[in-house]
């Protein structure tokens, strides 16, 4: 049972899981804008335009507050989304070590400046013997 959920929590904790996870509720989100945006501007503007219907301040007062609504419904979706994505990969890299890094297996040779093996002892370009300290 503890393989199947080691299994588990690397399937649905992959990086491409995660992110079609992601696309798919902000796509949700995005949707309600982008319907907001559709009834409270546009239709109103283009019923207006053509003269089907005639608004009032209180109208166009009202479009603009349910689209903002909305813009603000939508970023507070995305800010959970992302404190929920962060706080997943914190849990992820808990249990992992942090890779040193590795020591340089080529160095500068201070006479001619060209690149040499770390471990030479005489510069294969110039010649010249190096010191300990390079």
């Amino acid at each position: 049972m503890k393989k199947f959920i080691e299994e588990f929590k690397a399937f649905a904790l992959r990086g491409n899981m995660m992110d079609m996870a992601v696309g798919v509720i902000i796509g949700g989100g995005f949707t309600g804008i982008v319907t907001s945006l559709t009834d409270n501007f546009i239709n109103p503007i283009l019923n207006f335009v053509t003269g089907a219907q005639t608004y009032t301040l209180q109208n166009i007062a009202g479009f603009a507050s349910k689209f903002i609504s909305d813009l603000v419904n939508f970023l507070i979706l995305a800010f959970v989304l992302f404190c929920l994505l962060k706080g997943i990969n914190k849990f992820i890299t808990l249990g992992q070590k942090k890779e040193e890094p590795a020591a340089p297996e080529t160095k500068q040779c201070p006479y001619c400046l060209s690149e040499i093996p770390a471990a030479a002892v005489r510069c294969a370009h110039c010649t010249s013997v190096l010191d300990e300290q390079v």
